[in-house]
């Protein structure tokens, strides 16, 4: 599954090298780690990555200044952050600096894949997505686009509004509308991109009139999540970030979704499913199916 994809995990904690290394070396991925970012820097100098899985907080180059060096010295090279601590300043460096995504810790092997493909997509899919029919709209609905982006132009953080406004008005944010949202603030797509791919509430693709969400975080992981996961993958015929033929459900993974006690946990729209098992899966989904 991996392909040629070359990955270096940068961690001064050994462990969570050995970690990364051995779930993504088991899909296919070609991984190399370094336990600091005046390391890294000079094994970069000598050879490209497709990503960069870093940590934040590392003695001497920490992780945001290692972040800045690539997208000078290498700026085709994805990013993905590591942390522990995700604060709101440091979370707000670095995706001005235009990160791909982040895993958290501790992490799981669920949630490390599920990063770790998206980044991935996002990486090699950055030339060809050129070549591809561009999505069209309505020219109504790119004009409320453009009005959104003038009215927060040139405003502090306007960029989470403007993202907000424009999933309501198209319903999701392809990279298409992603694109011309970040030549209207004057960002670069990368930028607009990590912050989309940040924050649950945005969405990439278009969301079914019910939206599956399952929980990879730890305590859902332990309790056999990825079994009810597959059940509605089956039963649905459904893949994550895919909506069905009859656009009824969608499918997303989250890393979190703040209910532990509960685990495992799905949610359907608002309402959530604590202690699921793969059994219970056809009758909530029959539920959900009968409604308009």
């Amino acid at each position: 599954m991996g392909d040629d994809t070359k990955i270096l995990v940068v961690d001064d904690e050994p462990i969570v090298i050995k970690s990364c290394t051995a779930v993504l070396k088991s899909e296919g991925y070609n991984v190399e780690g370094m336990l600091s970012g005046k390391d890294a820097i000079l094994r970069m100098e000598q050879t490209p990555y497709d990503l960069v899985f870093t940590d934040l907080k590392m003695p001497e180059v920490d992780g945001i200044t290692l972040i800045r060096w690539i997208k000078q010295k290498r700026p085709d090279t994805g990013i993905v952050i590591i942390t522990g601590y995700p604060s709101q300043d440091t979370m707000k460096d670095a995706l001005e600096l235009g990160i791909i995504d982040y895993v958290p810790k501790p992490f799981t092997p669920a949630v490390l894949l599920d990063v770790t493909h998206r980044a991935v997509e996002w990486v090699k899919g950055k030339a060809p997505a050129e070549k591809k029919v561009p999505e069209e709209f309505p020219p109504a609905m790119i004009q409320e686009i453009d009005r959104v982006i003038t009215q927060y132009k040139g405003k502090p953080g306007s960029s989470i509004p403007v993202l907000q406004r424009c999933q309501e008005i198209v319903g999701y944010l392809p990279p298409v509308v992603q694109k011309r949202i970040a030549k209207g603030l004057n960002m670069t797509p990368a930028e607009i991109h990590s912050i989309v791919s940040f924050y649950s509430f945005f969405t990439m693709k278009p969301r079914g009139d019910h939206n599956i969400r399952i929980c990879l975080g730890t305590a859902c992981y332990v309790k056999r999540v990825e079994e009810v996961l597959n059940k509605i993958k089956q039963d649905l015929k459904l893949e994550v970030g895919e909506v069905t033929e009859d656009r009824k459900f969608s499918l997303e993974t989250v890393r979190c979704l703040g209910a532990c006690g509960l685990a495992p946990v799905m949610v359907i729209d608002d309402e959530t499913y604590g202690a699921m098992n793969p059994k219970k899966v056809p009758e909530i989904l029959k539920e959900y199916a009968g409604k308009d």
